[in-house]
């Protein structure tokens, strides 16, 4: 992928498109298989950076991934010892759910990261561990990696009522409770998406569930299974958003999960006026799966807040800019979270909305835009600060412009590799002609 990304506007989209594997389960369907025992299939596995540097650390641990990460042998329980430092590139997932797996193994291990991922905070996974009994050091006491994670075993069980609503913090003290004497007993705010509950659970691992509260007894490891994964509906979300602002378009997105916890982006859009309806609705692994059909649509502002910002707290920026050619003013709140993303998503989707022509404004925990169509909008030259899915949010905004403003450019546009490096050309291939 070139660093630049030059989008020509006023196009419609049309035709039926597979976006990639879910990075969500593609991350825990390695991780999970790889510390489990016996050997396990996984078909629809996302290829990109993100995946890849979960990959590459456990190999580095010992388990055996195939190349393109289809085939998994695991380690039974006991990981090796790594020779060199875990590099999780620009993967928060991969760093915060390998510190809860690795706080319970007999060994020592350092994770780092890109820049990006070294500026992120890790305090809210290494704090509840220490209460386990984990010795996780990192810079900031804790707060910022490297971390240095000193295996202990057996862990302690632990009460812990989560400030935030996450499901990194989530999985992994659940990853760390398998490993530990006594239970975690965990709560939070509201219910965060569930695919570890789910995929855990068929690999035999006892979870008791009720609501935001779940308890999960010790010395537990789980068993491999074979993983069909979904298509990613975080990913999903910018051709929903696209196919809904470029007038003449409609869409199927063929194989997208449909995760209750995760499917918030198509409540927000169904209260925008957004037309999206779900067609071969069925279960695969364990996840609901259906396809989407999606026409162009006229928009009006809407409020996005409380507990459906856990359902869709990654398609955000391109829900703002839904908004931006929606009427009406769209206020997004209680979304402090976005603070501390790959980049601070309030202020670079905020920079992105305005250097388009958009008025918006920042809030402490979230945004406001004012939509009026494509009044006053124009062309722009903007950065994706290292932020994939501001970037594509911003290739999306640009497609939708009228045809007569010209090019835009999006720069530093490879941090897109991460989630989804075919978006590029996929945005390409559905222009109708």
């Amino acid at each position: 992928m070139n660093d630049v990304l030059v989008v020509e506007p006023g196009a419609a989209l049309r035709g039926r498109v597979q976006v990639p594997g879910d990075k969500s389960i593609s991350h825990r369907a390695l991780l999970f298989n790889a510390f489990a025992e016996g050997r396990a299939k996984v078909t629809g596995l996302l290829d990109a950076d993100d995946v890849r540097s979960t990959a590459s650390c456990l190999r580095a641990l010992g388990a055996e991934i195939s190349d393109g990460g289809g085939e998994v042998v695991g380690v039974a329980g006991r990981f090796a010892e790594p020779q060199d430092v875990l590099d999780c590139g620009n993967s928060g997932t991969t760093m915060r759910l390998l510190t809860g797996l690795l706080a319970g193994q007999p060994l020592h291990a350092v994770l780092t990261g890109d820049a990006t991922l070294r500026r992120r905070p890790m305090r809210r996974v290494s704090a509840p561990l220490r209460l386990m009994g984990a010795q996780i050091d990192g810079r900031d006491q804790g707060e910022r990696a490297p971390l240095s994670i000193r295996g202990q075993r057996p862990l302690r069980g632990l009460t812990y009522d989560s400030p935030v609503a996450s499901a990194q913090v989530k999985t992994a003290l659940i990853l760390a409770a398998m490993q530990a004497e006594g239970e975690l007993v965990f709560s939070e705010p509201f219910v965060s998406r569930d695919h570890t509950e789910r995929l855990l659970g068929a690999m035999g691992v006892v979870i008791h569930r009720d609501g935001a509260r779940l308890v999960v007894p010790g010395g537990q490891v789980p068993r491999a299974v074979d993983v069909v994964v979904p298509g990613d509906i975080s990913s999903a979300a910018f051709f929903l958003v696209a196919a809904s602002i470029c007038e003449g378009s409609e869409l199927v997105l063929e194989g997208v999960g449909l995760n209750p916890t995760r499917d918030g982006v198509l409540e927000a859009l169904d209260a925008m006026g957004a037309d999206v309806r779900r067609e071969n609705e069925r279960v695969v692994s364990g996840e609901p799966v259906g396809d989407l059909r999606v026409r162009s649509a006229s928009l009006r502002g809407v409020t996005i807040g409380g507990g459906l910002i856990p359902r869709l707290i990654d398609e955000l920026p391109v829900l703002a800019v839904a908004a931006a050619f929606a009427e009406g003013e769209t206020i997004i709140r209680d979304a402090q979270e976005l603070r501390v993303k790959e980049s601070d998503r309030v202020a670079t989707t905020v920079g992105l909305l305005r250097a388009f022509g958009v008025e918006a404004e920042e809030r402490p925990d979230g945004l406001r835009v004012v939509g009026r169509g494509r009044a006053g909008l124009n062309a722009a030259s903007v950065a994706t600060q290292g932020d994939h899915r501001v970037g594509m949010a911003a290739a999306v905004l640009a497609l939708a412009l009228p045809a007569g403003l010209g090019p835009s450019t999006v720069h530093s546009a490879d941090c897109i590799r991460t989630s989804f490096p075919s978006f590029p050309d996929l945005l390409e291939r559905l222009r109708a002609r």
